[in-house]
């Protein structure tokens, strides 16, 4: 599985942890190991210009995801054996360091929580999650607590 992370945000982020984040839930969501996907985190300014330019909405955000492949939850998955998945580019999960420590003060954690909470929620977009409706909603956010609630015990379980 190829993850690439860029920080083009000037912000201190650990994006080994970020990267390995990301391969865990791709893991979970058993996405085809040949898949690619791009972590991008950028500056408020950056971020901004892409809110308004993908989303039409003003000022910035935390995370967009941009789907590079006609995506559906397990799409990518390892498929069957009669009809195996094929690799796919999945896109890029674009995140704002700045934004996400402001959220994080809010929810009362830190910011690299704050990041794995919406690095898990835009890769779940990319595999095409949504929470437009009440049953979308439970269900993608049920999936965002379970996955991270995982990556949390699998942390606390690897030697240090």
């Amino acid at each position: 599985m190829s993850i690439e992370v860029l920080n083009e945000s000037g912000e201190d982020v650990d994006e080994t942890t970020l990267s390995a984040l990301a391969r865990h839930v791709l893991d979970r969501m058993d996405v085809h190991p040949l898949a690619e996907l791009s972590i991008v985190l950028v500056d408020e300014a950056a971020m901004t210009e892409l809110h308004e330019k993908w989303m039409g909405e003003p000022g910035p955000t935390d995370v967009l995801a941009f789907p590079m492949d006609e995506l559906r939850p397990g799409h990518v998955s390892g498929g069957t054996e009669d009809a195996p998945a094929d690799p796919a580019l999945l896109g890029d999960v674009v995140l704002c360091p700045v934004i996400a420590a402001q959220q994080g003060r809010k929810a009362g954690h830190g910011a690299e929580d704050e990041l794995h909470l919406l690095c898990t929620h835009g890769i779940l977009h990319l595999l095409g999650y949504d929470h437009a409706e009440p049953e979308e909603h439970k269900e993608m956010f049920g999936l965002q607590a379970e996955l991270l609630a995982s990556w949390r015990e699998a942390r606390a379980q690897a030697p240090s």
